[in-house]
Protein backbone atom coordinates (compact mmCIF):
# COMPACT_ATOMS: atom_id res chain seq x y z
CA UNK A 1 0.00 0.00 0.00
CA UNK A 2 1.05 3.47 -0.69
CA UNK A 3 1.18 6.23 2.04
CA UNK A 4 -0.31 8.99 1.58
CA UNK A 5 2.04 12.63 1.84
CA UNK A 6 1.08 15.49 4.35
CA UNK A 7 -0.39 18.38 3.01
CA UNK A 8 1.70 21.26 2.09
CA UNK A 9 1.63 23.78 4.23
CA UNK A 10 0.14 27.13 2.44
CA UNK A 11 2.30 29.49 1.27
CA UNK A 12 2.97 32.97 3.33
CA UNK A 13 0.89 35.22 0.37
CA UNK A 14 -2.01 32.48 1.21
CA UNK A 15 -1.76 32.23 5.11
CA UNK A 16 -2.31 36.21 4.77
CA UNK A 17 -5.30 36.51 2.42
CA UNK A 18 -6.61 33.71 4.88
CA UNK A 19 -5.78 35.38 8.23
CA UNK A 20 -9.42 36.35 9.92
CA UNK A 21 -8.83 40.12 9.41
CA UNK A 22 -7.89 40.07 5.84
CA UNK A 23 -10.69 38.11 4.95
CA UNK A 24 -12.75 40.77 6.95
CA UNK A 25 -11.98 43.58 5.12
CA UNK A 26 -12.02 41.64 1.70
CA UNK A 27 -15.49 40.32 2.23
CA UNK A 28 -16.93 43.17 4.34
CA UNK A 29 -16.22 45.21 0.93
CA UNK A 30 -17.89 42.85 -1.16
CA UNK A 31 -20.76 42.62 0.47
CA UNK A 32 -21.15 46.07 1.25
CA UNK A 33 -21.27 46.72 -2.42
CA UNK A 34 -23.74 43.81 -3.67
CA UNK A 35 -25.82 44.20 -0.30
CA UNK A 36 -26.23 47.87 0.69
CA UNK A 37 -27.64 48.42 -3.02
CA UNK A 38 -30.26 45.42 -1.96
CA UNK A 39 -31.45 48.13 1.39
CA UNK A 40 -31.02 51.17 -0.92
CA UNK A 41 -34.75 51.47 -1.43
CA UNK A 42 -34.40 54.98 -2.81
CA UNK A 43 -32.06 53.47 -5.00
CA UNK A 44 -34.31 51.28 -6.59
CA UNK A 45 -37.12 53.61 -6.60
CA UNK A 46 -34.93 55.70 -8.94
CA UNK A 47 -34.75 52.63 -11.55
CA UNK A 48 -38.00 52.74 -11.63
CA UNK A 49 -39.74 49.63 -10.53
CA UNK A 50 -43.41 48.89 -9.36
CA UNK A 51 -43.56 47.44 -5.44
CA UNK A 52 -43.61 43.92 -6.92
CA UNK A 53 -41.03 44.44 -9.50
CA UNK A 54 -38.83 45.93 -6.55
CA UNK A 55 -39.42 43.13 -4.46
CA UNK A 56 -38.74 40.53 -7.66
CA UNK A 57 -35.16 42.64 -7.69
CA UNK A 58 -34.57 42.07 -3.93
CA UNK A 59 -35.01 38.49 -4.30
CA UNK A 60 -32.65 38.00 -7.49
CA UNK A 61 -30.12 40.33 -5.27
CA UNK A 62 -30.82 37.83 -2.40
CA UNK A 63 -30.47 35.09 -4.52
CA UNK A 64 -26.69 36.45 -5.70
CA UNK A 65 -25.60 37.65 -2.96
CA UNK A 66 -25.81 34.38 -1.47
CA UNK A 67 -23.97 32.56 -4.61
CA UNK A 68 -21.26 34.80 -4.14
CA UNK A 69 -21.35 33.88 -0.47
CA UNK A 70 -20.28 30.55 -1.60
CA UNK A 71 -18.02 31.71 -4.52
CA UNK A 72 -16.14 33.69 -1.58
CA UNK A 73 -16.11 30.52 1.09
CA UNK A 74 -14.76 28.20 -1.97
CA UNK A 75 -12.41 30.06 -3.65
CA UNK A 76 -10.76 33.02 -1.10
CA UNK A 77 -11.26 31.26 1.94
CA UNK A 78 -10.77 27.18 0.73
CA UNK A 79 -13.54 25.66 2.41
CA UNK A 80 -17.16 24.50 1.67
CA UNK A 81 -19.73 26.49 2.57
CA UNK A 82 -21.88 25.69 5.44
CA UNK A 83 -23.61 29.08 6.52
CA UNK A 84 -25.96 28.49 3.18
CA UNK A 85 -26.36 25.12 2.29
CA UNK A 86 -30.05 23.83 1.05
CA UNK A 87 -30.50 20.83 3.27
CA UNK A 88 -32.92 21.59 5.93
CA UNK A 89 -32.50 25.34 5.10
CA UNK A 90 -36.45 25.44 4.92
CA UNK A 91 -37.28 24.63 8.13
CA UNK A 92 -34.35 26.57 9.50
CA UNK A 93 -36.05 29.49 7.68
CA UNK A 94 -39.57 29.12 8.53
CA UNK A 95 -38.65 28.42 12.24
CA UNK A 96 -37.10 31.58 12.20
CA UNK A 97 -39.32 33.91 10.25
CA UNK A 98 -42.06 32.32 12.70
CA UNK A 99 -39.71 33.16 15.75
CA UNK A 100 -39.56 36.62 14.72
CA UNK A 101 -42.86 37.29 14.20
CA UNK A 102 -44.11 35.86 16.97
CA UNK A 103 -41.20 37.69 19.25
CA UNK A 104 -42.51 40.82 17.81
CA UNK A 105 -46.31 40.19 18.81
CA UNK A 106 -45.97 38.46 22.28
CA UNK A 107 -43.33 41.72 22.50
CA UNK A 108 -45.92 44.53 21.76
CA UNK A 109 -48.76 42.95 23.65
CA UNK A 110 -46.67 43.46 26.56
CA UNK A 111 -46.19 47.00 25.50
CA UNK A 112 -50.54 47.09 24.58
CA UNK A 113 -51.23 45.53 28.46
CA UNK A 114 -49.06 48.33 29.87
CA UNK A 115 -50.76 51.29 27.81
CA UNK A 116 -47.72 51.72 25.18
CA UNK A 117 -49.94 51.05 21.92
CA UNK A 118 -53.52 50.46 21.26
CA UNK A 119 -55.10 49.39 17.77
CA UNK A 120 -57.35 51.71 16.63
CA UNK A 121 -58.32 50.30 12.96
CA UNK A 122 -56.99 48.48 9.53
CA UNK A 123 -56.25 49.29 6.13
CA UNK A 124 -57.30 47.89 2.94
CA UNK A 125 -53.87 45.76 1.41
CA UNK A 126 -53.90 47.81 -1.41
CA UNK A 127 -53.17 50.84 0.91
CA UNK A 128 -50.54 49.48 2.56
CA UNK A 129 -46.66 49.04 2.24
CA UNK A 130 -46.80 45.21 1.95
CA UNK A 131 -44.65 44.96 -1.04
CA UNK A 132 -42.14 47.15 0.33
CA UNK A 133 -41.31 45.88 3.69
CA UNK A 134 -41.39 42.28 2.19
CA UNK A 135 -38.37 43.42 0.27
CA UNK A 136 -36.71 44.93 2.95
CA UNK A 137 -37.32 42.27 5.38
CA UNK A 138 -35.32 39.84 2.91
CA UNK A 139 -32.95 42.59 1.88
CA UNK A 140 -31.86 42.98 6.10
CA UNK A 141 -32.45 39.57 7.18
CA UNK A 142 -29.82 38.15 3.89
CA UNK A 143 -27.48 40.81 3.59
CA UNK A 144 -27.53 42.07 7.32
CA UNK A 145 -26.94 38.68 9.27
CA UNK A 146 -24.24 37.37 5.98
CA UNK A 147 -22.08 40.66 7.00
CA UNK A 148 -22.68 40.50 10.82
CA UNK A 149 -23.16 36.99 11.77
CA UNK A 150 -21.66 35.22 8.56
CA UNK A 151 -18.45 37.43 8.34
CA UNK A 152 -17.70 39.27 11.58
CA UNK A 153 -18.86 37.28 13.80
CA UNK A 154 -17.26 33.86 12.18
CA UNK A 155 -14.30 35.65 11.74
CA UNK A 156 -13.73 37.06 15.11
CA UNK A 157 -14.18 33.96 16.92
CA UNK A 158 -11.29 32.59 15.08
CA UNK A 159 -9.28 35.31 16.79
CA UNK A 160 -10.88 36.39 19.84
CA UNK A 161 -13.54 33.36 20.49
CA UNK A 162 -16.89 32.95 20.72
CA UNK A 163 -18.14 35.35 23.80
CA UNK A 164 -15.59 38.42 22.84
CA UNK A 165 -16.90 37.80 18.67
CA UNK A 166 -20.61 37.97 20.55
CA UNK A 167 -20.34 41.24 22.29
CA UNK A 168 -18.38 43.19 19.78
CA UNK A 169 -20.54 42.29 16.62
CA UNK A 170 -23.36 42.88 18.87
CA UNK A 171 -21.71 46.64 20.17
CA UNK A 172 -21.47 47.28 16.40
CA UNK A 173 -24.49 45.80 15.49
CA UNK A 174 -25.78 48.41 17.22
CA UNK A 175 -23.82 51.08 16.30
CA UNK A 176 -24.68 51.31 13.12
CA UNK A 177 -28.21 51.50 13.38
CA UNK A 178 -27.20 55.20 14.86
CA UNK A 179 -27.01 56.21 11.03
CA UNK A 180 -31.06 55.75 10.72
CA UNK A 181 -32.37 58.85 10.02
CA UNK A 182 -34.43 59.37 14.04
CA UNK A 183 -31.57 57.27 15.24
CA UNK A 184 -31.19 57.48 19.19
CA UNK A 185 -28.48 55.71 21.69
CA UNK A 186 -31.24 54.65 23.64
CA UNK A 187 -32.54 52.69 20.42
CA UNK A 188 -28.74 51.88 19.42
CA UNK A 189 -27.86 50.11 22.73
CA UNK A 190 -31.45 48.55 22.64
CA UNK A 191 -30.40 46.75 19.56
CA UNK A 192 -27.01 45.70 20.65
CA UNK A 193 -28.73 43.71 23.72
CA UNK A 194 -31.71 42.40 22.24
CA UNK A 195 -30.80 41.72 19.05
CA UNK A 196 -27.28 41.27 19.22
CA UNK A 197 -27.62 38.74 21.53
CA UNK A 198 -30.36 36.75 19.52
CA UNK A 199 -29.09 36.84 16.03
CA UNK A 200 -25.79 35.83 17.15
CA UNK A 201 -27.11 33.28 19.13
CA UNK A 202 -28.97 32.14 15.99
CA UNK A 203 -26.28 31.53 14.39
CA UNK A 204 -24.46 30.02 16.88
CA UNK A 205 -26.72 27.64 17.85
CA UNK A 206 -27.01 26.49 14.13
CA UNK A 207 -23.75 27.90 12.57
CA UNK A 208 -25.67 28.22 9.67
CA UNK A 209 -27.36 31.65 8.68
CA UNK A 210 -30.84 30.91 7.66
CA UNK A 211 -32.60 30.75 11.22
CA UNK A 212 -30.97 33.94 12.00
CA UNK A 213 -31.76 35.75 8.45
CA UNK A 214 -35.62 34.34 8.74
CA UNK A 215 -35.49 36.02 12.61
CA UNK A 216 -34.45 39.63 11.30
CA UNK A 217 -36.60 39.38 8.00
CA UNK A 218 -39.78 38.53 10.52
CA UNK A 219 -38.95 40.92 12.84
CA UNK A 220 -38.66 43.56 10.45
CA UNK A 221 -41.46 42.89 8.52
CA UNK A 222 -43.93 42.36 11.31
CA UNK A 223 -42.88 45.62 13.08
CA UNK A 224 -43.52 47.20 9.83
CA UNK A 225 -46.37 46.03 8.13
CA UNK A 226 -48.24 44.51 10.69
CA UNK A 227 -48.13 46.91 13.35
CA UNK A 228 -47.50 49.81 11.32
CA UNK A 229 -44.02 50.85 13.40
CA UNK A 230 -41.17 52.94 12.48
CA UNK A 231 -38.15 50.38 11.71
CA UNK A 232 -35.11 51.58 13.54
CA UNK A 233 -35.67 55.34 13.45
CA UNK A 234 -36.63 55.21 9.56
CA UNK A 235 -39.45 56.78 9.75
CA UNK A 236 -43.42 56.01 10.07
CA UNK A 237 -44.71 53.00 7.92
CA UNK A 238 -47.94 52.30 6.56
CA UNK A 239 -48.94 48.52 7.57
CA UNK A 240 -52.22 46.49 7.46
CA UNK A 241 -53.07 47.79 11.35
CA UNK A 242 -53.70 51.43 12.10
CA UNK A 243 -51.73 51.76 15.97
CA UNK A 244 -50.94 54.82 18.15
CA UNK A 245 -48.08 54.47 20.77
CA UNK A 246 -48.68 57.07 23.65
CA UNK A 247 -46.79 57.08 26.92
CA UNK A 248 -43.13 57.27 27.80
CA UNK A 249 -40.08 56.63 25.32
CA UNK A 250 -39.24 53.89 27.45
CA UNK A 251 -42.13 52.12 27.19
CA UNK A 252 -43.06 52.94 22.85
CA UNK A 253 -39.25 53.43 21.85
CA UNK A 254 -40.41 56.96 20.39
CA UNK A 255 -39.50 57.65 16.89
CA UNK A 256 -37.14 55.07 16.63
CA UNK A 257 -39.87 52.26 17.16
CA UNK A 258 -41.14 49.68 19.45
CA UNK A 259 -37.23 48.22 19.12
CA UNK A 260 -36.12 50.78 21.73
CA UNK A 261 -38.99 50.00 24.36
CA UNK A 262 -37.78 47.99 27.68
CA UNK A 263 -40.51 45.58 26.68
CA UNK A 264 -38.85 44.54 23.49
CA UNK A 265 -35.14 44.49 25.52
CA UNK A 266 -36.76 42.32 27.81
CA UNK A 267 -38.70 39.76 25.40
CA UNK A 268 -36.02 39.34 22.65
CA UNK A 269 -32.97 39.15 25.11
CA UNK A 270 -34.74 36.50 26.71
CA UNK A 271 -35.58 34.51 23.81
CA UNK A 272 -31.51 35.17 22.72
CA UNK A 273 -30.19 33.84 26.41
CA UNK A 274 -32.20 30.77 25.88
CA UNK A 275 -30.76 30.02 22.59
CA UNK A 276 -27.18 31.25 23.50
CA UNK A 277 -27.97 28.66 26.43
CA UNK A 278 -28.61 26.13 23.81
CA UNK A 279 -25.65 26.96 21.22
CA UNK A 280 -23.01 26.25 24.41
CA UNK A 281 -24.74 23.17 25.43
CA UNK A 282 -23.91 21.63 21.77
CA UNK A 283 -20.26 22.41 23.11
CA UNK A 284 -18.92 24.62 20.07
CA UNK A 285 -17.90 27.36 21.21
CA UNK A 286 -14.42 28.69 21.18
CA UNK A 287 -11.72 29.70 23.10
CA UNK A 288 -9.54 32.75 22.66
CA UNK A 289 -6.35 31.97 20.07
CA UNK A 290 -4.15 32.64 22.88
CA UNK A 291 -5.98 30.27 25.09
CA UNK A 292 -5.98 27.43 22.56
CA UNK A 293 -3.32 24.79 23.15
CA UNK A 294 -0.27 24.94 20.39
CA UNK A 295 -0.69 22.19 18.01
Amino acid sequence: MGTIAPSAKPNLALRILRFPLTLIVLEAIVFILIGGSLEAASAVKRMGFTPVGAFIFTVVGAVVLILVWKASRRWLEGERDHEFTLPGAGKELGAGLLAGFLLFTIMTGLVALLGGIEIVGTRPFGQTQFWAWAALGIASGIFEETLFRGILLRQLERLVGTWWALAATSVLFGAVHMMNPDATWTGAISIMIEAGILLGAAYLYTRRLWLAAGMHAAWNFTQAWVFSVPVSGTGQTVGILVTRRTGPEWLTGGDFGLEASMAAVFVATAGGLWMLWKAHQKGTFVAPIWRRPRG
